[in-house]
């Protein structure tokens, strides 16, 4: 496929424009600063903002679906929802948060008194993009939430997926690396298994 991919230089665009490489996958990658984008074969670097529809808009035309990789309080979800509808992209796929998980019935992550006050600008972020996807009409969307611990590891394969509730461990720890993330991410692309829903990846 032809997949353009904000976000594509951070910790976790990195490891998805990998993933996506690995299977064959040719990506645009979209930054401000389009020199940071890895120089390899099969990938475009654009320059690109992914808080000005316009802009983004004019990059899409001909791509198979974009992947948003980008940090929420970066990003604008409404220039990237009208951008990829007026381009005709047929679908958005999106690195969600762990914060709009439920941890018990009706009460996010989020709003656990031990969740990080550092974090919770983005998380809640996070949770208004998911909430504005809900209401879209229109566009074929993917919202992938990783569990509470997201980290760089080791690439095994090896993970339960689940829907809206935080994914935990027998050991009680909620989490996944990046490199497995990855993998569920460009699996839901080419198999497209939650059309228009949210769901999560664990161990």
């Amino acid at each position: 496929m032809k997949v353009a991919l904000i976000g594509s230089t951070g910790n976790v665009g990195s490891r998805i424009l990998t993933e996506l490489l690995r299977r064959g996958h040719e990506v645009t990658g979209i930054a401000r600063h389009k020199e940071r984008v890895p120089v390899q074969p099969h990938v475009t670097a654009k320059q690109g903002d992914a808080t000005d529809e316009e802009s983004l808009s004019r990059l899409l035309p001909g791509h198979d679906a974009l992947i948003s990789a980008g940090r929420f309080i970066s990003i604008s979800p409404r220039a990237i929802i009208t951008a990829v509808k007026k381009a005709k992209v047929k679908r958005l796929l999106s690195v969600g948060g762990a914060g709009s998980l439920e941890v018990a019935p009706g009460k996010l992550l989020v709003e656990a008194p031990e969740f990080p006050v550092e974090h919770r600008s983005e998380a809640l972020a996070g949770k208004d993009f998911l909430n504005m996807l809900r209401e879209e009409q229109e566009l074929d969307w993917t919202f992938l939430s990783p569990s509470a611990l997201f980290v760089p590891g080791k690439r095994t394969g090896k993970f339960r997926i689940g829907t809206d509730k935080l994914l935990t461990g027998e050991d009680g720890k909620s989490w996944i690396s990046m490199e497995d993330f990855a993998i569920a991410m460009v699996d839901e692309l080419e198999n497209p298994h939650h059309s228009r829903e949210r769901f999560t990846v664990g161990y």
